[in-house]
């Protein structure tokens, strides 16, 4: 199946800030395109936007002169729907509301030709149920285009229960030809990067409401261990925490409210009391002139020990051995037990696995890292059980390797280590449910959200039972089925175990 042809017309309906950047993507990819808006003055204001755009562009020599000449004069706004008779795609931006998109795929199916594509931009509705009411659903599709549309590359493309495989491959190709990098998924809530992003947000408010740390030390953990470009208490502060919390909602409420995606009350509490974020001047974080910048927690300095000893094998933290020696501290090894870094007050610093620092007599646990060597921060977690010369000396160490440290509660999972398990977890279940491709949703996660690793690269990289093994051990200290790893989980791990049996 190709794509759409270049002479062939592309019409958005919806003048807003989405349909405004998807008209230029496809303006761009040398169709003619249409704007259609039902207040008529919009739709010229949305063709006048774009065409400034393309102005700018080739003022700043980001595009040929003579090219965007030719762009300005391709997009026009439409005066009726009727004007998109000759369309082959047609893409709605319009609000989310259901019955407000029926209503219009129902006036346009009456309108477009029997070979055009109808496509919806819809970030949470069902595409199976926006098409429920069409005599042709076969040719309706969703294409989740993410903001802002010109610049961010990633394209859901969302296949409903009825749409012909055909078409779907249509629209991959078109939007491939586009220059974007579409990803294929079938019509499940949040599609791919708002069902599988949810832990990122979920498992921070948890910690926080655990009492286990403040936004910006949570923010800084998973910036600066994590590799994450933001955190998440900045990030929905940019969104909104209405919006944030309304896709939290929508995708809980999808799932019949299934506890892996239980919205956090200490949002609710934020949404109820006026507190959006940037927007409103307040969220999780001051905003505005007089506001003063919050800083992550941050240990003092501690002397580091001279020696410690490698007890087992420490799996996703192993390059720390050589980190230590590196830095001038004597490392001893010994196969037997562990696995754990022992310290000379014979204390334990224990890699982040589902358990907490109360279950034992003097121990620290670390948390997880996605480059241990890059790593600016790390965060540790101690009880009130916990030796204050052990928890000194594990401050210390990692301070001689150059990280800051962040000492928060003794909360299981601690927070980076929790959040790219629940991530694992969620994206194990949607692949083994076909909701999409290990592949694809690794693609979406990277350019969707802007991850330092896709959930399945990050699960090859942590090993097949680190992710089982910690959130089984958090589902036992935090039982009610947020945390029980999926069976499609536990087969990846049975299968791993499997092949290093054969060899």
């Amino acid at each position: 199946m190709t794509a759409i042809e270049r002479s062939r017309t592309v019409a958005v309906v919806g003048a807003g800030t989405m349909g405004q950047g998807i008209a230029q993507v496809a303006l761009l990819a040398g169709h003619r395109v249409l704007i259609y808006d039902i207040n008529a003055s919009l739709a010229a204001d949305g063709v006048g936007f774009v065409q400034d755009r393309v102005e700018r562009m080739a003022a700043k020599g980001r595009l040929d002169r003579a090219e965007a000449e030719e762009a300005i004069g391709r997009i026009a706004p439409a005066g009726d729907l009727a004007d998109l008779a000759g369309a082959a795609l047609v893409i709605e931006a319009v609000v989310e509301n259901v019955t407000v998109k029926q209503a219009l795929f129902a006036a346009l199916e009456e309108v477009v030709s029997p070979d055009a594509l109808l496509a919806t931009n819809t970030s949470s509705l069902s595409v199976t149920e926006l098409a429920a009411g069409l005599a042709h659903p076969g040719r309706f599709l969703g294409l989740h285009f993410f903001n802002p549309a010109p610049l961010l590359p990633l394209v859901e493309v969302v296949s409903g229960f009825a749409t012909d495989p055909a078409a779907a491959e249509r629209a991959y190709r078109t939007v491939l030809g586009w220059g974007k990098t579409p990803v294929r998924c079938a019509d499940t809530p949040g599609f791919i990067v708002n069902r599988i992003a949810r832990p990122f947000y979920a498992e921070a408010f948890a910690v926080y409401e655990e009492q286990g740390a403040d936004p910006a030390t949570i923010d800084a953990v998973l910036r600066e261990s994590g590799g994450f470009k933001m955190g998440p208490f900045q990030l929905t502060d940019l969104i909104g925490q209405d919006v944030n919390e309304a896709v939290t909602r929508s995708v809980w409420e999808s799932f019949f409210r299934s506890p892996k995606f239980t919205p956090s009350l200490a949002q609710r509490r934020l949404v109820q009391s006026g507190r959006l974020g940037r927007k409103s001047g307040h969220g999780w974080y001051p905003y505005g002139p007089d506001a003063e910048t919050a800083l992550p927690h941050t240990a003092a300095p501690e002397e580091a020990p001279a020696k410690v000893t490698v007890v087992g094998d420490l799996g996703p933290a192993a390059e720390l051995a050589d980190l230590l020696e590196e830095a001038g501290i004597a490392v001893a090894a010994t196969e037997q037990g562990g696995p754990y870094i022992q310290l000379p007050g014979e204390g334990q610093l224990v890699l982040a696995d589902g358990k907490t620092s109360v279950e034992f007599a003097d121990v620290v646990y670390f948390d997880l890292a996605l480059d241990y060597r890059g790593a600016t921060r790390i965060a540790l977690s101690a009880s009130e059980d916990t030796s204050e010369r052990t928890l000194a000396e594990a401050i210390g160490l990692f301070q001689k390797l150059g990280k800051q440290v962040s000492v928060i509660g003794d909360v299981p999972g601690m927070i980076v280590a929790r959040t790219v398990a629940m991530l694992i977890d969620l994206t194990a279940d949607a692949v083994a449910r076909g909701a999409a491709s290990a592949e694809d949703i690794d693609t979406a996660m990277r350019l969707g959200v802007n991850y330092p690793l896709g959930p399945v690269e990050w699960h090859e990289r942590l090993g097949r039972d680190f992710a089982y093994d910690l959130l089984h051990n958090l589902d036992e200290r935090c039982p009610g089925g947020r945390y029980a790893p999926s069976l499609a989980l536990f087969k990846l791990g049975y299968a791993a175990d499997d092949e290093e049996g054969d060899e």
